[in-house]
């Protein structure tokens, strides 16, 4: 990787231990990363499937944890024909937690259309507001604000908002512990969100489990052993584990960087940090993968941390990048402020070298995670690497397809489905107006998350490496050179992104524009840590 480039590319912030690379990382391609491991196929786990991550692994979209059943691990277990057993989350109501943007978007077209005129704006003002101020009603005071009993542990232990420090402690006694008494605000808003999120997510049935974190809960499911033989070989059969975008995601969605300093590890202090130094991400990962050792899995697949200024909510400014052949425009704003209007002094940005600065520091997580999945492979563990910041990489539709300059050598298209190939999606922000879609379709509402689209690409990465593995899908004989496909044509019916889109997003994005000014939705999210 060069690491020879120009002062001025290196934001004086940037601490000295983070190598700031002209070039992305060289993606891994070979999930086994060249070392083979002995296959164990004694018994059949209890449990076919189980994933430990973030709001990627939840089923997040458009600012929201709703639809738990087309998250990708739930796609997966689709396609294994273990959906009816795959015990997730559900969260029925006002669209979610904590704020679906496509919900309240689609409520205001259906008050006022695909345009919201001057004489329109305090009634729409007010719906917005009041459809707001219901849902708060609902999650913090009404049948929302009930907390399930999850007697048995949930297969996706995976919750929005939450990084590698979250993961190792977070019980839920402890978020119930953390749970605020709601107050009134001049902006509706959830204030318990994440963790009434956590809280269908953790195990709660008796007092001993209430303690369990994801992790520790996963090994319970992993002690269950094998039909026939409970307690004895290994109770789950494919781990997936996906966290630490958390770690730096932050520094996009608030637009600041604040590098992780003294109590970083601290539940209590980590909050004042959006992004993790190297050697910090490190030691939290490394407990991480230490617990995750003890996991009676029988393979562990590892996902590694996305590029998070690839993502369309950090929308780089000018016709053209900061100088010919850079992967970085000159600053990174909200997607809804034209060119023409940006202001560096008042809107909003982080600066080009920020950017560089955040993603070589996650170039520095992954190499990490690489380098520890291919130990636990020599140490004889079944483990196993998908290159999620690869695969985005090859899907950045402003920062490489557009720009051939800029690509690094490694750098090819990523190969859509043909399926997904004939939807003519890309990776930049969702428009669509009365004619039907006309820009993006990988990422949802909230410039972060994908589109149930977008979740189903993950979910196909996971099954190929899943079937390489030995794992059985019902589609694919055993044997067969080709892993199962994922059901397309529910995936693609089921996405009302790209099956029935908006008719408000159109070019210069009017409505999510509007309800950032007036509401202040992205700004109060992010700046709550909603989901980042």
């Amino acid at each position: 990787m060069a690491v020879d480039i120009p002062k001025e590319l290196r934001d004086p912030h940037t601490p000295d231990e983070v190598v700031i690379s002209s070039e992305p990382r060289v993606p891994e391609t070979d999930p086994t990363l060249g070392v083979t491991v002995p296959p164990v196929v004694d018994g059949i786990p209890r449990n076919r499937l189980v994933s430990i991550g973030d709001s990627l692994t939840h089923g997040f979209q458009s600012a929201a944890i709703f639809n738990t059943d087309i998250s990708y691990p739930a796609l997966i277990a689709n396609e294994l024909g273990w959906l009816a057993e795959f015990r997730r989350p559900h969260y029925p109501g006002f669209g979610g937690l904590p704020l679906n943007i496509e919900y309240l978007v689609r409520e205001l077209e259906h008050r006022f259309g695909d345009r919201i005129d001057w004489y329109e704006l305090p009634l729409a003002l007010f719906h917005a507001r009041h459809w707001m101020a219901q849902a708060e009603q609902y999650w913090e005071h009404g049948p929302g604000s009930q907390i399930p009993r999850v007697a048995l542990i949930n297969h996706n232990l995976a919750v929005f908002g939450w990084d590698l420090r979250d993961t190792l402690e977070r019980t839920f006694d402890y978020c119930y512990g953390e749970m605020q008494e709601p107050k009134q605000q001049l902006i509706p808003n959830i204030e318990n969100g994440n963790n009434l999120a956590a809280l269908r997510v953790l195990p709660s049935g008796d007092n001993h489990l209430r303690g369990l974190t994801p992790l520790t809960a996963a090994a319970q499911l992993g002690a269950e052993g094998t039909e026939g033989t409970p307690g004895e070989g290994d109770g789950i059969e494919t781990l997936i584990v996906f966290i630490g975008a958390n770690n730096a995601l932050g520094s996009v969605t608030h637009f600041k960087v604040h590098w992780s300093d003294v109590g970083y590890d601290d539940l209590k202090k980590k909050d004042q940090y959006n992004v993790w130094r190297p050697s910090h991400f490190k030691s939290e990962f490394d407990l991480v993968a230490k617990q995750v050792e003890e996991i009676r899995a029988r393979h562990v697949i590892w996902g590694t941390v996305p590029h998070v200024t690839v993502i369309p909510l950090a929308h780089g400014v000018g016709e053209d990048k900061q100088h010919p052949g850079s992967r970085y425009f000159a600053y990174y704003t909200w997607p809804w402020i034209k060119d023409s209007s940006f202001d560096p002094n008042t809107d909003p940005n982080l600066t080009h070298q920020q950017a560089r600065a955040i993603d070589s520091a996650i170039d520095m997580y992954n190499q990490h995670i690489v380098d520890r999945v291919r130990q636990g492979r020599q140490a004889g563990h079944d483990w196993y690497l998908l290159d999620v910041a690869g695969i985005l990489d090859r899907l950045a539709y402003r920062r490489y397809i557009l720009d051939p300059a800029a690509r690094p050598d490694w750098w090819t298209p990523y190969p859509l489905p043909p399926e997904v190939q004939a939807l003519g999606i890309d990776s930049r922000f969702f428009r669509s107006d009365r004619n039907g879609r006309t820009e993006g379709g990988i990422f949802a509402l909230d410039g972060v998350h994908p589109t149930t689209v977008g979740y189903g690409l993950i979910a196909q990465e996971f099954m190929n490496i899943m079937y390489a593995a030995g794992v059985a899908f019902p589609k694919a004989a055993p044997g067969a050179p080709n892993p199962p496909t994922l059901d397309w044509g529910r995936t693609i019916a089921r996405d009302t992104m790209i099956s029935a889109p908006p008719i408000s997003l159109g070019a210069d994005l009017r409505t999510i524009g509007w309800l950032d000014e007036v509401i202040e939705v992205f700004q109060h999210l992010f700046r709550r840590g909603a989901f980042a």
